[in-house]
């Protein structure tokens, strides 16, 4: 079985500033990490991994210093990492950037069949949920989102089985492989590194691709070319001037304050008791 896991390298998200004057994100002095929602990706990938035997391919496109990100996804226990680097990647929207791993895939692919694509749901930088299905739709594989389980694989029938979040509830959905896989977040526990993995993940040479090694066929799908998002402002959340409000609760009891609470809720947001009746079951 071999399996591909895409990441990415972001910046902390926690330490991220607005520029006052020209409102562009601050990256100066800003700590980059493994996109945490890859994280989740990466150990179910694992734990298939422990279960059927076969190969974690990680797969990242980024400036060079991304090498650290792939490293230290190769100390939980990957068995390969590609970099696909190049200057002309840069400024690359979702569009792009689904196009630039979409044929970096198929070159893995030659060296060996994938049964498995793995992504994180989301990045917390672009927050847009869309390079992993624009890599399944490049690809032609299977799509499944939002995925909180892997309930069966059947390796020799090529088929695979999974539960998704849905609104209202969660869904379960049998599927051929191979198949692309977007994890949600707090579905497993990410591992810790071992000491021999550690030591190996300081010394494995990253593979670094440039756009002719990850088979870029149109110059013009990928970097700024290739992308014809514009954003056209950012912008830090405005703080909240309202004040929290305190109850007195004197001598009520619980079931009394519960009440006061519900009432409060009901008399500020008018709409949401008829929501919530209307969400009820019968």
């Amino acid at each position: 079985m071999h399996i591909v896991v895409c990441i990415k390298q972001v910046p902390d998200s926690a330490q991220i500033r607005v520029h006052p004057v020209t409102n562009t994100i601050m990256r100066q002095g800003v700590p980059a990490i493994v996109n945490p929602y890859d994280l989740f990706a990466l150990e179910e990938a694992l734990r298939l991994k422990d279960s059927f035997g076969g190969k974690v391919t990680m797969l990242c496109m980024g400036p060079p210093q991304a090498e650290e990100a792939l490293k230290r996804c190769i100390s939980f226990g990957a068995d390969d990492a590609i970099l696909v680097t190049d200057r002309a990647f840069a400024g690359a929207d979702t569009l792009a950037t689904s196009y630039a791993l979409a044929s970096a895939i198929r070159q893995i692919e030659k060296e060996q069949a994938i049964d498995l694509v793995f992504t994180g749901k989301q990045t917390i930088d672009g927050d847009t949920a869309q390079v992993g299905p624009g890599i399944a739709k490049r690809l032609s594989m299977q799509l499944l989102t939002y995925v909180s389980r892997i309930a069966e694989l059947d390796l020799a029938n090529r088929t695979i089985t999974i539960e998704r979040r849905a609104e209202g509830g969660v869904q379960l959905l049998k599927t051929r492989t191979p198949s692309l896989i977007t994890m949600l977040e707090n579905t497993n526990e990410l591992r810790f590194a071992t000491m021999p993995d550690m030591i190996r993940a300081a010394r494995y040479p990253v593979r670094k691709w440039n756009k002719d090694d990850a088979g870029i066929e149109d110059l013009s799908k990928i970097g700024l070319k290739g992308s014809p998002t514009v954003v056209s402002k950012v912008f830090g959340p405005t703080p909240r001037a309202v004040k929290a409000e305190q109850i007195p609760v004197d001598k009520a009891t619980p079931r009394d304050i519960a009440v006061n609470l519900i009432q409060a809720m009901f008399t500020q947001h008018p709409a949401l008791e008829q929501d919530m009746l209307e969400r009820a079951p019968l």
